[in-house]
């Protein structure tokens, strides 16, 4: 085990109410049942960040992100208030890029020029398809109509940095539909796409009930090769496993979380991971999940914590890695871990041995053909 040096930082802000909860979701999100007190939850917010200070003291936040949840229920003026206070409390590197997760639908967003000068300069929004069928099957509460009209007001608000997520592989869906879903959304010509897969995850309504008429598996490989291929086409380079950005538009916040950078999570059931000490101390730290709970936990909003070992490091690193395009430098690795380099070699051999992973003067590769075993290449971890 060797000294880290800290990595580059970030921060994410965790909003957990949604008006309805989308049966494929497995967030820590809750569907509005009554209206929720915004100043409460923004003071709390607040609060959790006062204390956790300490850990990054002196550090650079490199961006920020706000995630659901759905951020956007609040106001423009609460998002003013905690960036203010996020500025005051934190060293923030200068022109920052703060990203805002919105939902398309009727009064999910206040005024976007005032979410601008609130200091947001980019938005992702869920749009998942621009078919009307589609996004009923997914319980969705917004119309292909509304997702292209939310759109189109944050572009005249003057937002120049928006992403637009996507979903293939949904019920009924055949290669020539999600092709068309997927030309309609590049005709938008957002910065970023985020193109994924629906799978059902335990806990989540999907999983009780699983749609009929899903893909079947041999169409799934060639749905996300189709994307791929029509996403290149027309200027989005792949750079993880489901994002693609035109030229110098990646997710600054979601690069350094892939490459194993570090981020402090407040709001409601929240994740930290915090380099700290000289030492080889990588600690994980988790926030009250449910809102009532965080809200009036005023003397400490951490559940758990916890010191990750070299097993943690170990698969935690690899399985952010291998899902980014960008070859892996083992001296990153030691730096990031503290783990010497012929540990994750030996590990990594039957990976060698499949050509999933090339090893050129200690740069590691993902091999095309190991992009698509990533999930393999992760299990050689555990």
């Amino acid at each position: 085990m060797g000294k880290i040096i800290p990595p580059p930082l970030s921060l994410y802000i965790h909003f957990p109410w949604c008006v309805k909860k989308c049966p494929y979701c497995d967030f820590n999100s809750h569907a509005l049942k009554n209206d929720f007190s915004e100043e409460k939850y923004i003071d709390a917010l607040i609060k959790d960040l006062q204390l956790d200070v300490p850990l990054v003291w002196g550090r650079v936040v490199n961006s920020v992100f706000m995630g659901g949840g759905t951020p956007s229920l609040f106001s423009a003026a609460a998002m003013e208030r905690l960036m203010n206070a996020v500025r005051m409390l934190l060293n923030c590197k200068p022109n920052m890029e703060v990203t805002m997760e919105v939902n398309p639908g009727a009064g999910e967003y206040d005024d976007f020029l005032a979410y601008k000068e609130a200091g947001i300069n980019r938005l992702s929004f869920g749009v998942q398809s621009l078919a009307n069928d589609n996004l009923k099957a997914l319980g969705r509460i917004h119309s292909a109509e509304q997702a292209v009209e939310v759109y189109e007001k944050a572009r005249q608000a003057g937002f120049d940095n928006i992403n637009l997520d996507m979903m293939f592989a949904l019920p009924r869906q055949t290669l020539q539909s999600a092709q068309i879903d997927l030309q309609q959304l590049i005709r938008l010509q957002p910065n970023h796409i985020s193109y994924y897969q629906l799978t059902i995850e335990p806990n989540t309504l999907f999983a009780v009930k699983t749609p009929d008429f899903l893909p079947q598996e041999t169409v799934l490989e060639s749905m996300y090769l189709q994307g791929n291929k029509l996403l290149e086409s027309n200027g989005y380079h792949q750079y993880e496993v489901s994002a693609y950005a035109k030229d110098g538009q990646r997710s600054a916040h979601n690069v350094n979380y892939w490459q194993y950078g570090d981020y402090l999570g407040i709001g409601a059931g929240a994740h930290s991971k915090i380099s700290v000490g000289a030492e080889n101390n990588v600690m994980r730290y988790v926030k009250y999940k449910h809102p009532n709970k965080y809200i009036v936990a005023e003397d400490g909003y951490r559940q758990e914590s916890k010191l990750l070992q070299e097993s943690d490091l170990l698969f935690e690193f690899v399985l952010n890695a291998v899902r980014l395009k960008q070859a892996i430098k083992l001296s990153d690795f030691n730096l990031r871990t503290g783990i010497d380099s012929e540990v994750l070699l030996d590990k990594l051999s039957p990976a060698f041995a499949a050509k999933w992973v090339k090893n050129q003067q200690d740069i590691l590769q993902v091999t095309e053909t190991g992009f698509l075993m990533s999930d393999e290449i992760v299990k050689l971890m555990l």
